[in-house]
């Protein structure tokens, strides 16, 4: 049994009904939250308890990343271009790659050591075409106890040469990985067409298929993220009204698809995805960088869509959950509608895990869930502890102002530790 001294921030049901416990205590036996209180009352309650002291630090849960690509770490921040030429020039020559089983596993490493850095302890990611490079990532998480959501890319034309797998071969390499992995410790699949671009249709229905028959599997997807993919998309599927009845006629859009980006949805098509209970998952500094266009928060917030938050790795900007809730709240800025702190910190973490349905494991610090939980300096730089300053002298400092400090001017040095299952990360 171990105590974890220090405040504590969690969400318990809504963005709008969390606790902050100011010298909270968090209890933690054989990697699980036993419960949460005021440190006093948990230290009387469990006096043998072993104590790791953070006071004047805050305790959270780990940020889950919904939208991410372990095998362009490597290409962030490469010139920008737009999202077609970008996946030509500089994605798939860095993809070609993983077919090497330790190059693959050399880059699983380094992607949990960077996501640790950053606080995130939970992620949905792409591998490349490769089976290899799924199991490295598998393999790599598995070894941390780590949860992460993965699986082979699905492609079968319009990318490089070594990247176009039949749809036979890649479904026989999905459904080989799903029984491997899937409910293997906190491992679970995801089947990945990476977009309808590169994917046939009988690839599609193929990836449909499989879902119908491992229906607790995930989808993850790209949908509508630049404008020129949407009309390339069309010219493909003869038939299809719109993007999403591409993955619609194959089975792909259930409650359990994570579609990223959905910048140039149409007013049906946010009804549709909203009527299945599908998620997005918003990845700002990605649509900001590659200039594909401002993403609209107040059509999902008011459709009541599951709406997440993903850092995109490598045309996003940033490991850092902080640095991308900032973002999201700029592009919201944008388009009238300001996000609050509350409102990007819960998209970051149990509203996530409810999208995932994973909020009886992870997302929040209530009790019988995984202990997958950060701590946080309020203050790490000396802008933040200026600001800090000003903020208790004009007696401002609250929980909703330091959120929001945090995710203006936070990044991976406001991480002071980062939990998986109880053990220290980093």
């Amino acid at each position: 049994m171990k105590i974890f001294r220090g405040d504590i921030f969690s969400f318990k049901n809504t963005q709008h009904d969390y606790q902050y416990i100011i010298d909270g205590a968090l209890v933690v036996v054989d990697g699980m939250i036993v419960e949460v209180g005021k440190y006093s009352d948990m230290r009387l309650k469990y006096p043998d308890a072993a104590i790791t002291d953070y006071t004047d630090k805050l305790i959270m849960p780990g940020f889950i990343d919904t939208h991410t690509h372990f095998v362009q770490m490597e290409i962030i921040g490469m010139y920008g271009k737009q999202l077609l030429e970008w996946l030509s020039d500089y994605t798939f020559p860095a993809e070609q790659a993983f077919e090497s089983e330790e190059y693959a596993a050399r880059i699983a490493n380094a992607f949990l050591k960077e996501l640790w850095r950053n606080g995130t302890t939970s992620c949905l990611a792409y591998s490349s075409v490769h089976r290899q490079s799924a199991d490295a990532l598998f393999n790599a998480a598995d070894k941390a106890n780590m949860r992460v959501i993965t699986g082979n890319t699905l492609m079968e034309r319009n990318a490089a040469e070594g990247l176009e797998y039949s749809a036979e071969d890649s479904e026989r390499d999905s459904r080989e990985l799903i029984e491997k992995w899937h409910g293997k410790g906190r491992s679970l699949f995801a089947i990945t067409p990476r977009f309808a671009i590169t994917c046939s249709e009988r690839q599609l229905l193929l990836a449909g298929k499989l879902h119908n028959e491992f229906p607790d599997t995930y989808v993850q997807t790209h949908l509508s993220e630049n404008k020129a993919e949407i009309g390339y998309t069309l010219s493909l599927f003869d038939g299809c009204k719109d993007y999403l009845e591409v993955y619609e006629r194959a089975g792909l859009i259930t409650d359990r698809s994570v579609l990223a980006h959905c910048i140039h949805l149409s007013d049906d098509e946010i009804s549709r995805i909203a009527n299945v209970g599908a998620i997005i998952s918003h990845c700002p500094t990605s649509n900001l960088f590659l200039g594909s266009g401002l993403f609209n928060m107040k059509a999902a917030d008011e459709n009541s869509i599951h709406t997440t938050i993903g850092t995109d790795i490598g045309a996003g900007t940033s490991f850092s959950m902080l640095k991308t809730m900032g973002e999201a709240y700029k592009v919201s800025q944008l388009r009238d509608y300001p996000l609050t702190a509350f409102d990007t910190f819960y998209k970051s973490t149990l509203g996530a895990a409810k999208a995932l349905h994973l909020d009886d494991k992870v997302g929040s610090l209530q009790p019988k869930r995984e202990a997958d939980f950060i701590v946080v300096e309020y203050a790490a730089t000396e802008v933040e502890r200026l600001r800090a300053d000003y903020l208790k002298r004009t007696d401002r400092w609250c929980i909703e102002n330091i959120l929001f400090g945090l995710q203006t001017l936070g990044d991976d040095r406001n991480i002071a530790a980062t939990y998986i299952m109880g053990k220290l990360m980093n």
